[in-house]
């Protein structure tokens, strides 16, 4: 909504649009906002139950074999279900959407089964991403420049509505099958992970895979008319995203009808519940895709270009931190990760800190994306200073923070930052006359770094806050108690 009230502000001002191409963005915009809401509680009622089941089977079987071999398969196949990397595929013109969604898919498949090692092993979050890191900037320098913010940017798309739940709780139920007093600390830090496996494949993709064609075609929004032509557009569309859709659900529910005959985890009245939680998803994603890719893109596509191209080219700079500002307080998934912080420091740190400081650090980081599309800065002069300064934060806050920090990244760089911030900026970008492919991809990349300093900084606030407290009255982080059941519910 505050996406959409910014839009219709600005197209009776700096960017006058038609009424036809308005309808269709009025149009896309409320059909994203109802199918996201039928997708995020469909989510809620089937993977997270299922990714709570399987995490907490895959650690009572004590397997290793079996460990790594389901956490690859579930992450693979949750994947190619994601609405985020589905959109950014779209974008990108010089890969084939189905190579790059496997790519990235493997990659998360890949890093789940990591993330389940780490688990299992209890190994340090903050040195083993430090290592990957490392080893993903190292990467990047034999990676075509054409690949780097792509790769960057699929980190942060894959770890979108779909996938978070199913992998947060997948942690939840690793750990508290695990048990200790290292719980709290192993249930956070897989989104992290499972973060940096599209890095590294889309990067390894574009070393091996060299297209010969890396150019961007622009947007072409079909003229509208009449409202029927408005609707006619989002009919022809919905049967073929529906087909889409069915077709990356249906082994992601095959693998839940095949794990309650294997393990009988869940009761009948569960049961019943994830298969309508299922039906709630299907109906949400076919909803949300066809109103992004029919209406709300183009138009932000378009909409960047008319200000890009205008006398008022810089104002896209304090515009894109507004949009930037409003997209982190509209997240569902920020606000549970907020009360799950409030929750672990005993108030110390509130929701009400950890919203302002989340909503200044991603408005920054869209503002800087949008210097980015202007002047065509290289995204190495952001990026790597950005994560040096990031890890060298980890050494200094609770293991906790760390996790949730790194988790965060992929929970703010959510739907929203895929389906307007980054046609937004390829279409200011082609109007400024930029390279779309390396100056404009990296938004999603820089909405995910922020996080990672803004909520170490909370944790900075925390310690400092903690150490004011008598010892008495103190309630160590590492002894606060998570009941998963009232979370999970």
């Amino acid at each position: 909504m505050p996406i959409t009230l910014i839009v219709l502000a600005l197209s009776v001002t700096l960017v006058p649009l038609e009424i036809g191409t308005l309808a269709l963005f009025l149009t896309g915009a409320a059909l994203l906002i109802v199918g996201l809401g039928f997708f995020q509680l469909g989510v809620e009622m089937s993977m997270t139950p299922l990714g709570q089941g399987v995490g907490n089977q895959l650690i009572q079987r004590g397997k290793l074999p079996i460990l790594l071999i389901v956490s690859f398969f579930m992450g693979t196949i949750i994947t190619i279900a994601e609405p985020d990397l589905q959109v950014l595929a779209d974008q990108v013109a010089s890969i084939p959407n189905q190579v790059l969604i496997w790519t990235v898919a493997i990659g998360v498949g890949v890093f789940l089964a990591v993330a389940a090692l780490r688990v299992q092993f209890h190994i340090p979050l903050a040195g083993l991403l430090g290592i990957l890191y490392v080893l993903l900037f190292l990467l990047s320098f034999f990676a075509p420049s054409d690949f780097v913010p792509v790769a960057f940017d699929s980190g942060g798309v894959t770890t979108g509505p779909m996938t978070v739940p199913f992998i947060m709780a997948v942690g939840v139920g690793l750990s508290a099958a695990k048990g200790g007093k290292e719980e709290a600390n192993d249930s956070f830090g897989l989104v992290a992970l499972c973060s940096v496996g599209p890095i590294m494949m889309v990067l390894l993709l574009g070393i091996f895979y060299s297209p010969s064609n890396a150019a961007y075609n622009p947007v072409e929004i079909t003229p509208v008319i009449t409202t029927y032509d408005v609707m006619m557009q989002f009919l022809h569309a919905l049967p073929d995203y529906a087909k889409e859709v069915l077709t990356c659900l249906l082994p992601v529910i095959s693998v839940f009808v095949l794990f309650q005959l294997i393990t009988r985890s869940y009761r009948q009245r569960q049961v019943l519940r994830m298969a309508v939680g299922f039906v709630y998803t299907i109906i949400g994603l076919i909803l949300f895709l066809t109103g992004v890719n029919v209406g709300f893109a183009p138009v932000g596509n378009m909409f960047g270009a008319g200000l890009a191209g205008g006398s008022f080219k810089w104002a896209l700079i304090p515009i894109g931190g507004a949009i930037g500002y409003s997209i982190v307080r509209a997240e569902p998934a920020v606000q549970i990760l907020n009360e799950q912080v409030e929750t672990l420091t005993g108030g110390a740190v509130s929701r009400r800190m950890m919203n302002l400081s989340l909503s200044i650090g991603v408005s920054g980081a869209v503002a800087l994306a949008m210097v980015r599309v202007l002047t065509g800065i290289n995204i190495y002069w952001v990026l790597i200073p950005g994560y040096i300064v990031a890890l060298a934060m980890s050494r200094f806050v609770p293991p906790v923070f760390v996790g949730i920090a790194f988790d965060s990244g992929g929970v703010a760089s959510g739907p929203m930052t895929s389906t307007f911030l980054l046609p937004l900026a390829m279409g200011a970008c082609t109007a400024a006359g930029g390279n779309v492919v390396t100056d404009a991809f990296g938004v999603v990349a820089l909405v995910a770094l922020a996080p990672l300093i803004a909520i170490q900084l909370m944790g900075l606030v925390y310690l400092h806050r903690s150490k004011a407290i008598p010892p008495t009255a103190k309630t160590p982080i590492d002894e606060c108690v998570i009941d998963l059941e009232e979370d999970a519910g």
